[in-house]
């Protein structure tokens, strides 16, 4: 199959790269090497080293006996997406290739109307590219079970049946997004939709949960194939900087009250998720939504699973409730469906005890590449538009008296 990948340089990107390289794909990619950048911007950098492109790029045709397909362009380039994609004539396009932070489009408001602006324009592009020069590539979109919010009934898996006022129907479950970044990916759905209605096109829709991981297995040992981790508050998702924290002997910064949920999937799985996702497309024409996560954990059961293996490894981790940045609920119903990729043949391979056993056996040798920065594990962006810093808690059983 010859797979397109946008954002190819990214956390997801070059993992899915290195993943279907090993299983005989044809894969072409492009990126800006943005990530590098915003990362850069806040003063952090990935807590394992990476590789430069011209590194990776090195490292990949030894590795794989061929050269590696990428092009450092800018998708939200009309004319440069269009080439790209005439030129590979891909079967699939997988579309990592955004901004994906949602504490980085809380910033400002520059960086959050850049954040829409480069998120929707590059999807659209890419819709239209497909229509002109690609039309019969299945379109494989990243979105994020952040759109969905956190509703007071179950979440199904992109539509829902409705009965009002004597009528029936079948929509799009409405969407309670969190962040600008959310809203950008929302808005991003509503296109994809559109444009599989009015172009004939086809796209899967995966509404992805937290992903967490070091590693996957095809990167062997060469540290030029390591994917990248961040671990500051703009990109280190949950369980990743829990793990950068308990490495350095940093209390793991609890947001709140710690009672929020959400779905969370190794890295390695992913890739196992997006295979099976390529090789059973949908029909032309049709949209599909796909919940993609393995359970769903509150941020204080992730904390104490972290401690937990980290004690067997013999870290002294410490919790520590911080008020919270952002404006969301703390204590919710949370039940999303996850059926459509068991109905595919998806099977979790990885437990979260082992995966965060193999994360901190990876970090552990990164301590003071990740302490120098320690001074980014704080939050300070919230959500209320003020740069205040979070401040601890006081025991709960005292805010409650």
């Amino acid at each position: 199959m010859r797979v397109f990948i946008a954002g190819m340089d990214g956390y997801l990107g070059w993992s899915l790269a290195l993943y279907l390289s090993a299983r005989g794909h044809d894969i072409a990619g492009a990126d800006l090497l943005l990530r590098r950048e915003w990362v850069a911007e806040i003063g952090s950098y990935s807590a394992i080293p990476i590789a430069s492109p011209e590194e990776r790029t090195c490292a990949y045709a030894e590795r794989f006996r061929r050269p590696l397909n990428l092009s450092i362009g800018d998708l939200c380039d009309f004319e440069f997406l269009r080439d790209q994609l005439a030129t590979f004539q891909p079967d699939a396009i997988v579309h990592f290739g955004q901004m994906p932070s949602a504490p980085y489009s809380m910033m400002d408001v520059s960086r959050c109307v850049w954040t829409q602006t480069n998120n929707i324009t590059s999807n659209l592009n890419l819709l239209w590219a497909m229509r002109e020069v690609c039309p019969d590539a299945h379109l494989v979109k990243l979105g994020t079970m952040g759109e969905y919010g956190t509703p007071a009934v179950d979440i199904p898996e992109g539509f829902f049946e409705i009965e009002y006022r004597g009528r029936s129907d079948r929509l799009p479950f409405p969407r309670q997004p969190g962040s600008f970044y959310h809203l950008s990916k929302v808005h991003d759905s509503h296109n994809t939709v559109f444009a599989c209605k009015v172009f004939g096109l086809r796209a899967t829709d995966v509404m992805q949960g937290v992903v967490f991981g070091t590693r996957i297995d095809e990167m062997g040992e060469d540290p030029r194939l390591r994917t990248r981790l961040d671990f500051d508050q703009c990109f280190g998702t949950t369980v990743n900087r829990f793990c950068c924290q308990a490495v350095i002997n940093h209390p793991l910064t609890i947001y709140g009250r710690g009672g929020q949920r959400r779905g969370y999937l190794p890295l390695r799985d992913v890739m196992q998720c997006v295979r099976l996702i390529l090789d059973n497309p949908p029909a032309t024409g049709e949209y599909r939504v796909i919940n993609q996560f393995d359970e769903c954990y509150s941020v204080c059961e992730l904390a104490d699973m972290v401690c937990s293996v980290g004690a067997d490894l013999g870290l002294e981790t410490q919790q520590e409730h911080y008020d919270n940045p952002r404006i969301e609920l703390e204590a919710h119903h949370y039940q999303p469906d996850r059926e459509k990729l068991s109905a595919l043949g998806y099977r979790p391979q990885h437990d979260v005890p082992d995966e965060l056993r193999i994360m901190l056996s990876d970090l552990a040798p990164q301590r003071e590449r990740i302490a120098a920065k320690r001074d980014l594990l704080v939050p300070d962006i919230r959500w209320d538009g003020s740069r205040r810093r979070s401040s601890i808690l006081a025991p709960i059983s005292e805010r409650q008296s």
